[in-house]
């Protein structure tokens, strides 16, 4: 089937609707915040290969419409593989550029329409991803052309063929694009987008920077001695953070937050390169700091996922290295064992043990988790409440193909049964582990399909054969900060909206109804630690 036909009119009539192109590319709302900014460099464009594996990215992961709407075709290859990116600034690249193609996949395919480069353009339809990918980037560099360095890249032929393409085109793209702006009487066209990713990408903008200190390399008081000498300014809360400043975090004591827009230079810093402070999502720094509550000075714990990489790291650092022990489940494959292996080297973990098989497939009295107290269930889900879901799933290693419905701004009622089944899966499995004594319960959703839906079951069901008490719903374990958590808190659930401040989480903990157990004495079920509510 050939691409749609273009809506066509005179060059004078084209022309006469632009008046300054830089008022006609989209908004720099669609790059989440100044970190993004700073991730790219430059706004000069990128090497030839970052292009062709986000077209690759894009091809594999775009919406793919019915007939009756479709303007452009794609080739479909079932097939197709992602070529692997080790450096983690480079696989940002691809899929942020990916990701925010995919959010004005619609504009795009419009533009490329009406301004008549299909199918005027005789571009192989192996190629139609790329050519979508450069055309965003290009109108976000206000139709400039690249300006990078002939010597720091390999020339690959498609992209140059398609860059000379849209460069040809330029005018008449401006053009298109200032039209579907007036058709949608959008001042900007980010407004044209869903309600629901304009809040995401508002709440992303100003989303603090989190990382967590890494006690088995350095001190919470050695870090902030050192930002300090470094110029940083210790604040009191987020509200706070400008400029080169810092502040801690109420509910977690080892964790720090940053501004946004220091995320470039805290990459560059001695502190994250040598793993004394480490980048990551708050969501998953609570749920370590549920389990540790809970646990005895030799419990052992398991993890039932090891995409987490970092959530392993901190719950390690959280407990004693001598005399406890975390098992992390899933990690088959030798090339993960090995890269995991050296991660946790780096940082300093000395009691983190690899099993290769997956949770579900491990029995619950399997000889090496007798000393197991507590098992911590952060499965994949749909990362719903989060508002920079590419730096949060790739730092998770999470599923990519989740872009593609979060880009639309909701996750599609087939997924969620999914994700709810699986996630369902091995909550019930964990209640079969007899030496357990608790169960924390983590997502980054805020779909009660993936949170109460998945744990009210569970509750005081008996396992057949088991003389085990079965669990009840505690109160949560993390210190509530302000009212709203309160609330939240009164069905013993702890749950974080996502706002500009935090990404939205859900935390269950479960326990034995009979507490006679090994379970650490001073954790109290019945009552949440209460902070004085911020202002």
């Amino acid at each position: 089937m050939p691409h749609a036909r273009c809506e066509t009119g005179s060059l004078i009539e084209i022309t006469s609707e632009i008046s300054n192109l830089d008022e006609l590319t989209i908004s720099r709302k669609t790059l989440a915040s100044e970190k993004d900014f700073a991730l790219h460099g430059e706004k000069n464009g990128y090497p030839d290969f970052i292009y062709k594996v986000s077209a690759d990215i894009f091809q594999s992961i775009h919406v793919e419409k019915p007939p009756s709407r479709r303007l452009i075709n794609y080739e479909k290859d079932p097939g197709l593989t992602i070529p692997e990116i080790k450096d983690e600034k480079f696989q940002r690249w691809v899929y942020k550029l990916a990701f925010s193609a995919l959010k004005y996949q619609d504009v795009l395919e419009e533009m490329l329409i009406n301004s008549c480069f299909y199918p005027t353009q005789q571009i192989s339809i192996d190629s139609t991803s790329l050519v979508v990918i450069m055309l965003y980037d290009y109108q976000d560099r206000k139709f400039q052309p690249r300006s990078i360095s002939e010597a720091e890249q390999d020339v690959i032929p498609e992209v140059r063929e398609v860059e000379k393409s849209l460069s040809n085109f330029k005018t008449k793209l401006a053009a298109a694009l200032a039209r579907c702006r007036i058709k949608n009487d959008a001042i900007s066209i980010d407004l044209i987008l869903p309600e629901s990713v304009r809040n995401q990408e508002r709440r992303a903008s100003s989303l603090p920077l989190y990382a967590w200190v890494n006690v088995l390399k350095t001190s919470l008081e050695d870090v902030t001695n050192l930002l300090e000498s470094e110029g940083f300014t210790k604040v009191k809360c987020p509200r706070e953070l400008e400029g080169l400043s810092f502040c801690e975090d109420r509910h977690c004591q080892d964790v720090l937050l940053f501004p946004t827009h220091l995320t470039a230079k805290l990459y560059e810093m001695e502190l994250v390169t040598s793993y004394k402070i480490v980048i990551q999502d708050k969501g998953r720094s609570l749920a370590p700091h549920s389990v540790k509550v809970l646990m005895n000075m030799d419990d052992d714990i398991v993890v039932t996922n090891a995409g987490s990489q970092l959530t392993v790291a901190h719950m390690s650092t959280l407990i004693n290295q001598n005399t406890s022990k975390v098992f992390v489940c899933g990690v088959k494959a030798e090339s993960q064992q090995l890269e995991l292996k050296n991660l946790f080297e780096k940082m300093g973990c000395k009691n983190i043990k690899l099993i290769p098989q997956k949770f579900t497939d491990i029995e619950p009295i399997d000889p090496r988790l007798q000393k197991v107290k507590v098992i911590l269930l952060v499965p994949q889900c749909s990362a719903s409440g989060v508002s920079n879901p590419v730096d949060f799933i790739l730092n998770e290693h999470g599923d990519t193909t989740l872009l593609q419905e979060l880009s639309q701004g909701k996750v599609s009622e087939e997924k969620l049964k999914s994700l709810a089944q699986k996630q369902a899966e091995e909550l019930l499995h964990a209640i079969r582990f007899p030496k357990v004594q608790a169960i924390v319960y983590s997502t980054c959703s805020v779909y009660p399909e993936e949170n109460e839906e998945v744990v009210k079951p569970v509750l005081g069901r008996k396992i057949e054969g088991a003389k085990v008490q079965p669990y009840r719903l505690s109160a949560p374990v993390i210190p509530l900060c302000c009212p709203s958590e309160i609330t939240c808190a009164t069905d013993k659930f702890f749950k974080i909206e996502p706002s500009e401040q935090v990404n939205g989480c859900f935390i269950a903990v479960l326990t034995r109804e009979d507490l006679k157990t090994n379970i650490n004495p001073q954790f109290d079920p019945s009552t949440a630690p209460i902070l004085n509510p911020m202002e």
